[in-house]
């Protein structure tokens, strides 16, 4: 059904042993990153599950923010410039419970690099908001468990 991307999920995974280790214990998985998509996966087990056999809160809004964060990276990478980025604020629209491995999909790769473009064109700080969808293909197929929406803060290093 999915392919993780083992080069990347290991790359992805050590950058969070050594700055987001929280990240690093929940053990994300890529399984599809582009200049326009990225895809990350948040297993079902022990470590994400709560008290009444659901996805935790907080392992949903992890998800959520590796997706669209792990896009901007990708997106970063191919620039000569560096540039540094947070996220502002969230909001998430929780449709349905998730008692499966879930899919975290943010498909605005060219709204990040247009606003990439803005911020070295300006040299200024640029907000721009990023939705992500959550899906739990083993029991609802591609049908939304949740929507997020996060902003993404993002300005280039002096």
């Amino acid at each position: 059904m999915y392919k993780t991307l083992w080069r990347e999920t290991l790359l992805l995974w050590m950058f969070s042993l050594i700055r987001l280790p929280m990240v690093f214990w929940l053990k994300p998985r890529i399984v599809e990153i582009s200049e326009n998509r990225a895809v990350i996966m948040m297993r079902f087990n022990r470590r994400t599950r709560n008290h009444v056999n659901s996805m935790y809160f907080g392992v949903l809004c992890v998800g959520a923010e590796l997706a669209g964060g792990t896009l901007a990276m990708n997106i970063f990478h191919g620039q000569k410039e560096k540039f540094t980025f947070v996220f502002k604020d969230f909001g998430a629209d929780f449709l349905k419970r998730c008692e499966g491995d879930t899919f975290f999909a943010c498909d605005e790769g060219r709204i990040i690099a247009d606003t990439v473009a803005l911020a070295r064109q300006t040299g200024e700080r640029q907000n721009v908001t990023l939705s992500v969808i959550a899906t739990v293909p083993s029991k609802y197929g591609d049908e939304p468990v949740g929507k997020f929406r996060l902003t993404l803060s993002l300005k280039r290093k002096p």
